[in-house]
């Protein structure tokens, strides 16, 4: 199938690499770079963007189905196995291989949140995921689209009601934090 597209429809995309979001109208046309985890990176000629799965059906792609499949833990909590699912599923736009085989999530943390003032007294407690990344190189300027990236992934996760992805360059990332299947990905082993 041709990578050269038209959109059917008028859809929301991410800007990149700013990460801002931006409405591209129904007969703009696209070339489709990439198809990793659930989202496409096209080119228009106004730049690059991330198109959600969920509007694949636009530029003649199946739609994703983004739920995910997962009980929470005693309590309401989220599986920390699912957040770290919904970690792989997050890309670099130019790089075929997942953040976490990148090397490039350094920490992911769970933290039962107090409910609001004006919650119901019987309402769900309240889970909150932070997770620390680094780019491949400090003048990455991918950095927005993939902390937003990551983040709308983990709050698919049952039991997560906030997240919270910061960018850090301490400790720098080097290639010997890619993972032994990212290495096999990117020929590196």
């Amino acid at each position: 199938m041709s990578k050269e597209r038209t959109l059917s429809r008028e859809i929301t995309a991410t800007q990149i690499p700013s990460g801002d979001k931006q409405t591209l109208a129904a007969g703009t046309k696209i070339f489709l770079h990439q198809t990793l985890g659930g989202s496409f990176t096209v080119q228009t000629d106004f730049g690059l963007y991330r198109i959600d799965g969920a509007d694949g059906d636009a530029i003649g792609e199946s739609v994703a189905d983004h739920r995910v499949h997962t009980e929470t833990l005693e309590g309401g909590a989220p599986n920390p196995e699912a957040i770290w699912d919904q970690l792989k599923k997050v890309y670099d736009p130019e790089i075929p291989v997942n953040i976490v085989d990148l090397g490039l999530v350094y920490t992911m943390d769970v933290e039962k949140v107090d409910p609001a003032a004006d919650a119901a007294p019987d309402a769900s407690p309240a889970y909150k995921v932070s997770v620390a990344i680094t780019l491949t190189a400090p003048g990455c300027g991918m950095g927005p689209a993939i902390a937003e990236d990551a983040k709308s992934k983990i709050l698919l996760v049952p039991g997560v009601s906030d997240a919270e992805v910061r960018i850090t360059w301490e400790p720098p990332w080097n290639q010997s934090m890619i993972s032994e299947e990212g290495k096999m990905k990117l020929g590196l082993i």
